[in-house]
């Protein structure tokens, strides 16, 4: 992996981890286009680059992580099933779902479900006046949709936020869950792949992985600041489509590469 490459891997994961489009199924596309052979170092880089973006959220929300406790149990709730489904299938996954293909497949799919999903809410208000204010048994099922994201190009923002919409949340309230969501959720997935990782690198390695790092942290800090203020006014259709056009565009390169 190249220093260019480092970067545009870490913008991508930025740019995409919190909005509903998938970040591990683009970085999968971005990488099999330019053709960065998945070895041990680059699998490490990509969960370090999560990481970082993981810490913008994590400080951007910090007051409201110390303004209610009870945000932490609601989040442990919705974190259990995730945590359990991910234990029992994660060689699985790892092993049989990580390709190119499976990802444009489940762009298109989850991209028909974010178009319709925002036709049917579109006019829907809240049954909370705060996330903190979701209930245990709603929390759980968000962690259900959440399970489904496993399949890359799925995307988790995607099906934590349309788990938010059917338990009563608005499309800014589901957002916002989603992120909160995303910290333990990564945290500890990304530390489960770092314990299993052969963390001998050379200097040059290791200076890719702090530059993707702070490139993942700064591209995520902004791109959740746009995509709140975003949504709360145009919603998810835009990236319905997106997905779609992304899905189809790859599906056809795949196609074109085979012949």
């Amino acid at each position: 992996m190249t220093l260019f490459q480092s970067i545009l891997i870490a913008i991508v994961e930025g740019l995409t981890e919190f909005l509903p489009i998938s970040s591990t199924g683009h970085m999968i596309l971005a990488s099999t286009a330019m053709g960065i052979h998945e070895d041990e170092f680059v699998k490490t880089f990509e969960v370090f680059i999560q990481l970082g973006a993981i810490l913008a959220i994590a400080l951007m929300y910090i007051k409201r992580f110390f303004r209610n406790l009870t945000i932490y149990f609601k989040l442990i709730t919705a974190f259990l099933p995730t945590a359990v489904v991910g234990f029992l299938a994660y060689d699985y996954i790892k092993a049989c779902l990580f390709n190119p293909i499976v990802v444009s497949v489940s762009l298109i799919l989850g991209g028909i479900i974010l178009i319709f999903i925002d036709k049917k809410v579109a006019a829907q208000g809240s049954t909370v006046a705060e996330v903190e204010d979701i209930s245990y048994k709603n929390a759980f099922f968000i962690g259900l949709c959440q399970c489904l994201s496993m399949v890359p190009g799925t995307s988790r923002a995607a099906a934590t936020i349309i788990g938010g919409v059917f338990n009563g949340l608005d499309k800014r309230q589901a957002t916002e869950f989603s992120f909160l969501l995303a910290v333990p959720t990564m945290l500890a997935a990304g530390g489960y792949d770092l314990l299993k990782a052969d963390l001998a690198f050379s200097s040059e390695q290791l200076m890719l992985l702090g530059i993707g790092f702070v490139v993942a942290f700064a591209s995520a800090w902004g791109a959740v600041k746009l995509f709140l203020t975003y949504v709360s006014t145009h919603g998810f259709t835009a990236f319905g489509w997106y997905r779609i056009a992304l899905g189809i565009l790859f599906l056809i390169f795949m196609w074109g590469a085979d012949l």
